[in-house]
């Protein structure tokens, strides 16, 4: 498994924990508050939760190779 592969899924695992768990300085990071301004509070835990999921299969798909790397 290439590491590249299990930094996206860790960040999916991450993100998801981190907008389940309603965590104050994930939710407050100043590169969350645009989204927050935008969908609320409880959008951007959504936003985080679907991003964590996208990047989850982006990882698995990458390791069971159905998406290549570019190199």
């Amino acid at each position: 498994m290439n590491p590249i592969e299990l930094i996206f899924i860790a960040g999916g695992v991450f993100s998801i924990y981190g907008a389940v768990t309603d965590w104050d300085w994930f939710i407050n990071h100043h590169k969350a508050r645009f989204y927050v301004s935008i969908l609320g509070r409880s959008g951007a835990r959504v936003f985080y939760g679907v991003l964590g999921i996208v990047l989850i299969v982006l990882g698995a798909l990458m390791a069971l190779g159905i998406l290549k790397d570019a190199q």
